[in-house]
């Protein structure tokens, strides 16, 4: 009997046996501060953020598990037609989305609103790992070999950009220059790419938005504008630095409770931890963090195939993309761009993406074992 025969005949409670519950207590953890943070935002009540957080973890949760347990390679067979899926969501974002906060990045689906940029990030991961399956070193040193990956990438970041959602498009844009680095595309082509983004930079500049033209300008001069456009960094400043090594306790934050820090519930609420935990509650969840991030590479690199490796170093360099912007904008270290802190901030479709691609990488992990001929031919 072949290994990948073996693995097509496990049981569901082999399958069970094979996941990683410290991981998933893991994740629990971090659910239950980012809980803990929104019951404090509401000012001691569960409602209205800290019980629906709950709530929808409890169902990424589930689906996780199921993610997880799905055999590997019928995720490497249908890499294409999620992908697929997603881009149609954001050309229908285009076409009908609804409009919030001054960006069109939602469907409206009457009982949830649903972002399909949230949903690409994981799809475009899926659709490269799927491509460079089998892919020869010799191979990426040609840039026709890299058209096709190139348009998977571009298509979608050009469509979340035009929502206009930079943050999310510059993540897509870094966690897929990831996976082609991964997979052993030359240096110099890295190079070239670069130098002709340096060199377009003034173009981009008079693209922007107004307000992205705001953002960035404000976080090189904060104080320019420190009751308009640099008011939420500046907060931010505060507030951090006012918790200092052990914070004000919990409930206790000035900035936040008295309401001068804004979105303390989603973008900000990193902020508002380390205002009422401090410099050692900022520190454990960032240990926490590392945690999730040294679990998901010890899976990448125990996995046996391509697809499967790629997949897992895709997904968690997004996942730290959405740690690292997320704590660098609330510090002033990047411009402002939205993007939510994992399993803390209150969100619905971010949160049941990140663990979308949590139990994807898990089921790397579960079926580690499985053998996938160079062209997926062994995918059922």
């Amino acid at each position: 009997m072949n290994l990948a025969a073996g693995n097509a005949r496990m049981s569901v409670t082999e399958k069970l046996w094979r996941i990683r519950w410290a991981f998933v207590l893991l994740l629990c953890l971090i659910a239950g501060v980012g809980a803990t943070m929104l019951y404090s935002a509401a000012n001691g009540s569960i409602h209205p953020w800290a019980v629906r957080h709950g709530a929808r973890f409890a169902v990424a949760l589930v689906l996780m598990i199921a993610v997880a347990m799905t055999d590997i390679r019928l995720w490497l067979r249908y890499a294409y037609a999620f992908y697929a899926f997603a881009l149609v969501l954001l050309a229908l974002v285009e076409a009908a989305g609804s409009i919030g906060m001054g960006a069109q990045r939602w469907i409206d689906l009457g009982f949830v609103n649903l972002q399909p940029s949230e949903l690409m990030k994981v799809a475009l991961i899926l659709a490269l790992a799927r491509h460079f399956h089998g892919a020869h070193a010799e191979e990426m040193g040609r840039p026709l070999r890299l058209l096709l990956p190139s348009i998977l990438v571009a298509a979608p970041a050009a469509l979340v950009l035009k929502q206009p959602d930079l943050g999310t498009g510059l993540m897509l844009l870094i966690a897929s220059a990831t996976v082609f680095f991964a997979t052993g595309v030359r240096l110099w082509i890295f190079a070239a790419v670069g130098a002709c983004a340096i060199g377009a930079a003034p173009v981009a500049w008079q693209v922007l938005h107004q307000y992205q033209r705001q953002r960035i300008l404000t976080f090189l001069h904060p104080e320019s504008d420190p009751l308009g456009a640099g008011y939420h960094i500046l907060q931010s400043k505060i507030a951090l630095g006012s918790g200092g090594m052990f914070g004000k306790g919990f409930m206790q934050g000035s900035q936040s409770h008295l309401n001068f820090l804004p979105e303390k519930q989603t973008d900000f609420i990193f902020t508002m931890l380390a205002e009422e935990w401090g410099l050692v509650g900022a520190a454990a969840l960032i240990g926490l963090y590392s945690l999730v991030l040294v679990y998901c590479f010890a899976i990448a690199l125990s996995a046996r195939s391509q697809f499967g490796r790629l997949l897992t170093i895709g997904l968690t360099t997004t996942f730290f993309l959405y740690v690292f912007i997320n704590m660098a904008m609330v510090m002033g270290l990047i411009p402002v761009v939205g993007v939510p802190l994992p399993l803390i901030s209150y969100g619905g479709t971010a949160a049941v993406t990140i663990m979308l691609g949590f139990g994807l990488i898990m089921s790397v992990h579960v079926h580690r074992d499985v053998t996938i001929g160079r062209h997926g031919e062994d995918a059922f």
